[in-house]
């Protein structure tokens, strides 16, 4: 019984590991940001949860992992470093960020506010309270605070700026408490005017594309003074008003305002392109690495075979010295030889340790930091051959890919579009200003009304905040305004140089993209070219390899029958040693030269059956596995 529930208890636990590990292995594979939930008035002010940047490799390296020694196919070099190279993981929050710019550019650009709240609170509605009476009739005297409002004066963007294009709403309240002496009490009766006031305010403004805005404000001010000729008091002052603006020359059109949208979109769409880029970089790094590091160890193999062969001829040459058929100085000149090879052997081994730690690092997120890398020995399981033919197509049909595939000359016909789209902002700010405006407003009064000196205000005024605001939903106080407002630059010279020098950036934009596409043509031939001449190198070095290895073959046995010298047999045995790394440097060189067409081709990701879905999420379907065979 207690063994039952121990087994259950084990099966839960595992269950619940493998879900808490599932679920950790989606988050590591998520990079977006994640919006803000919770009710709707308050979710656009929360901020967005970004998720930590993910420093750990993935789980391949452990599959391919034996006694110290890390086994690879290309195929898995490339899985690891679409999964683990932290430069295609930087390109990854290219598209995030790029979608996040385009949200930002679909918002429109800031205007000015509102006025603060200080100056709304010093000031009263013309012809409430006796400040009020005075500023109605112009009679605005003292240090009393009261400032003169102007129509339309918080509108001060004009031009070619994408209005804002989310609602903006503010709203703003202040209390104050007043004192102000009065030089001249004829009206206030008192030499010092005390107020208790409270000033409300809210904006709606709706900014659109084409150029334009609409503003709905609403405004309401409280005032409780000590004059005794106040014959309304306390006294409640509301408003209501919209106005709308529109620019007829700088600044309008649809396709003007939204240019900054219409380019986060093209980044948005070029995102896969940029990306590719990245993957073509660092595939080709990958794979001239690897197939670089299949040739270090081919010449490794070469070096210890040449010394071992070294160590056997000191041997009998230090032999032939004991029998006398030999002076001392052919064996100084055999320990030379194995000298050289021993340090032509070390020299390799550096080489080739350089070349796994380049490749370490191009297929891990940190490097040599890595403790499972640390120590790790890279074995290639591939290995370099020349096919007996190229089969390489013509010329014109490897243009034809290119122009097609190739990253950077998509990137400049986007970038063409782009700069076309963005100068539509400088060849518009070269006409003048001109703007229509239009407001309509609604006011209202109310308050308790005090007999003074005979006279008392009139009933209809009589009430509080209900009756102001009936007055202007009644609309019983309308007031209408209409106007123009036009601004001209005398010369225009700066908007004319901004103008006239894009479109000059923008020509000399579009013979770079000629001269790319020609540079294409140019880049492609020789890649071509460099693949004929690596066939021929190689199948020079290796008659030649070949022909040396004979000489050396035929040498041995002359200096066996007594009629060669050692001095002979150690220079023909480096010339086989120079032929032999002349070879593997031409086979390698062969190799990059097949990469190097896939890459000026914009090939390379296809012809090595790469997934962008795949490359994008940073895990590879194809699982890696061990062959039944292991190289020592």
């Amino acid at each position: 019984m207690m063994g039952l529930r121990l087994r259950q208890l084990a099966a839960a636990t595992a269950c619940c590991f493998v879900t808490l590990t599932q679920a950790q292995a989606q988050q590591l594979l998520n990079i977006e940001p994640v919006r803000p939930s919770g009710p709707f008035v308050v979710r656009p002010y929360k901020e967005a949860d970004v998720p930590p940047v993910r420093l750990g490799n993935s789980g391949r390296f452990a599959n391919l992992i034996r006694a110290g020694k890390l086994y690879l196919t290309a195929q898995d070099a490339i899985a690891h470093a679409l999964e683990n190279n932290i430069d295609i993981e930087v390109s990854r929050y290219n598209l995030p960020t790029l979608e996040w710019r385009l949200e930002r550019a679909q918002a429109g650009g800031a205007l000015p506010g509102v006025p603060s709240a200080s100056s709304q609170a010093s000031g009263v509605t013309s012809g409430q309270g006796v400040l009020g009476s005075q500023q109605a009739v112009g009679a605005v005297g003292g240090n009393n605070g009261i400032q003169r409002q102007t129509s339309n004066a918080t509108i001060a963007q004009i031009g070619p700026v994408t209005q804002t294009l989310d609602a903006t709403f503010q709203e703003s309240s202040a209390f104050a408490h007043r004192s102000l002496p009065q030089a001249n009490a004829t009206q206030s009766v008192t030499n010092v005017i005390v107020q208790n006031t409270r000033a409300h305010s809210a904006t709606i403004q709706q900014g659109f594309v084409s150029g334009g805005s609409v503003t709905v404000s609403y405004s309401g001010r409280y005032l409780n003074e000590n004059a005794p000729s106040n014959i309304l008091n306390p006294s409640e002052a509301v408003s209501l008003a919209i106005s709308a603006q529109h620019n007829l020359l700088q600044g309008r059109g649809i396709r003007l305002g939204s240019r900054n949208i219409t380019i986060a979109k093209m980044n948005l769409a070029m995102s896969d392109n940029t990306f590719r880029a990245q993957l073509t970089r660092t595939v080709a790094q990958v794979l001239n690495a690897y197939y670089g590091l299949v040739g270090d160890f081919m010449d490794v193999e070469a070096k210890r075979s040449t010394l071992d062969a070294a160590t056997r001829f000191v041997n009998e040459t230090s032999r032939r010295l004991e029998l006398g058929a030999v002076a001392t100085l052919d064996v100084t000149t055999a320990r030379n030889q194995s000298a050289q090879a021993r340090l032509a052997l070390s020299n390799s081994t550096a080489t080739l340790e350089q070349r796994q730690i380049t490749l370490k690092n191009l297929i891990s997120r940190n490097g040599l930091a890595d403790p499972a890398l640390q120590g790790v020995t890279i074995i290639p399981l591939d290995s370099i051959s020349i096919p007996p033919t190229d089969d390489l197509p013509p010329v014109p049909e490897l243009l034809t890919k290119a122009y097609q595939n190739r990253t950077d000359l998509l990137a400049r016909a986007d970038s063409l579009k782009q700069t076309e789209e963005s100068n539509l902002g400088t060849a518009n700010g070269v006409l003048p200003s001109l703007q229509v405006l239009a407001t309509r407003s609604s006011a209202g009064l109310g308050g308790t009304p005090r007999v003074v000196r005979g006279t008392t205000a009139d009933p209809y005024f009589k009430g509080g905040l209900g009756v102001s605001v009936g007055q202007v939903l009644r609309q019983n106080f309308p007031t209408e305004s209409a106007g123009i407002f036009g601004r001209v630059t005398i010369n225009n010279r700066q908007a004319l140089a901004d103008q006239s020098i894009d479109e000059l950036n923008f020509r000399q934009q579009q013979l770079n993209a000629a001269r790319s596409k020609n540079q294409v043509a140019v880049d492609v031939t020789n890649a071509v070219v460099a693949i004929q001449q690596a066939r021929a190198r190689y199948e020079a070095a290796e008659a030649n390899r070949k022909l040396q290895e004979q000489l050396y073959s035929a040498e041995e046995k002359r200096l066996a029958a007594g009629e060669s010298t050692t001095y002979t047999v150690t220079q023909i045995s480096r010339d086989v040693d120079v032929a032999r790394s002349s070879e593997l440097a031409a086979l390698v060189a062969y190799r990059n030269a097949r990469t190097n067409l896939e890459q000026n081709t914009g090939t390379i990701l296809e012809d090595n059956k790469i997934s962008l879905a795949e490359a994008k999420d940073g895990q590879v379907g194809h699982a890696s596995s061990l062959p039944a065979t292991l190289p020592q």
